[in-house]
């Protein structure tokens, strides 16, 4: 084995789990689940079966990642925040083939207690503050918050917000690592250090 997994943690035969990972106590992961390398599943996580999480994903305490979830490389899931996979569930009513999928993207921070609603993309190095309901997509670099979210502001890859406005045009260096982004037509991207 070249994860490490607690006594009182259940992997179902079949999970494919990356070298390095860290498997916490109580954890359960079903045995479609494709886990890459470095990942730490915190304690109490499940992860369901047709579930793919990236290298060096973080998932805190208490969190369900369930069927039809994708998260990319880097992706950080705060304490006891929530994926859903079916948009109207009744538990009179199967649903199962009703599932839509959701993706979040490279580096992206889902913060404690927050929810994404299925269905949505989360883009890159995006940012959902703690206890924000995410129910439409996120655009690369978002800062959102609230219930329901709504954009506040930009962040960049190292965690810092970043000076931009909105919408319309502007540059902005993240004071952490002092990487210049753009904002340009709705979206900001990298353009070099400062």
């Amino acid at each position: 084995m070249s994860y490490t997994k607690h006594d009182t943690a259940i992997v179902d035969e079949g999970a494919q789990i990356g070298e390095g990972s860290r498997i916490w106590h109580f954890v359960h992961v079903c045995g479609g689940a494709r886990i890459g390398l470095g990942v730490s599943l915190g304690q109490n996580v499940f992860v369901g079966n047709k579930v793919v999480i990236g290298d060096y994903c973080k998932i805190q305490n208490n969190v369900s990642v369930y069927d039809n979830v994708t998260l990319e490389d880097g992706v950080f899931c705060g304490p006891s925040m929530v994926f859903t996979n079916v948009y109207n569930p009744r538990s009179l009513i199967e649903r199962k083939n009703e599932y839509r999928n959701t993706i979040v993207r490279k580096g992206a921070t889902l913060g404690a207690n927050s929810t994404i609603v299925c269905g949505v993309t989360i883009g890159q190095f995006a940012f959902i503050g703690a206890g924000a309901v995410v129910n439409k997509d996120v655009p690369p670099y978002a800062l959102m918050v609230g219930v329901p979210a709504k954009q506040i502001g930009w962040m960049s890859e190292h965690g810092e917000q970043l000076d931009l406005p909105l919408c319309g045009e502007g540059e902005a260096v993240c004071a952490a690592t002092g990487m210049r982004y753009r904002l340009a037509d709705g979206s900001v991207t990298v353009v070099g250090a400062a």
